[in-house]
């Protein structure tokens, strides 16, 4: 089986409840096409470096998956297809990084830092 991550950006007026259904519909359509997420990650709201389709933030998603080519190929045809998916990129990869992603690592360092100053 091949090895992918794939990342997909959500519009910014999304709820959190509704990002949440959208990775549990992108992890439905990875299980019907023969493949299996390892690992979702939700990297929350964050800054674009550019406006994209009126939107200067975003909600980050990252899936790790396992399947067939095939999976990725349909996938990415029901990202084009959703209103609500702004961006996505997905990779092949050798193999998956295991524990937290580093986008979870930096979040879990800033917010150290911050409580370390007291700025909470």
């Amino acid at each position: 089986m091949a090895l992918y991550e794939h990342v997909f950006l959500a519009r910014q007026d999304l709820s959190q409840a509704q990002v949440d259904t959208l990775a549990a519909a992108a992890t439905e359509i990875i299980e019907k096409n023969d493949g299996k997420v390892t690992k979702t990650e939700t990297w929350g709201l964050k800054n674009l470096a550019y406006k994209i389709d009126r939107n200067r933030k975003a909600h980050f998603v990252l899936l790790n998956i396992e399947g067939p080519g095939t999976l990725v190929e349909e996938l990415e045809r029901q990202n084009r297809i959703n209103e609500d998916i702004i961006r996505w990129i997905t990779i092949s990869v050798d193999e998956h990084e295991s524990g937290p992603s580093v986008m979870m690592r930096k979040n879990e360092r800033d917010r150290k830092r911050r409580s370390e100053r007291g700025d909470d």
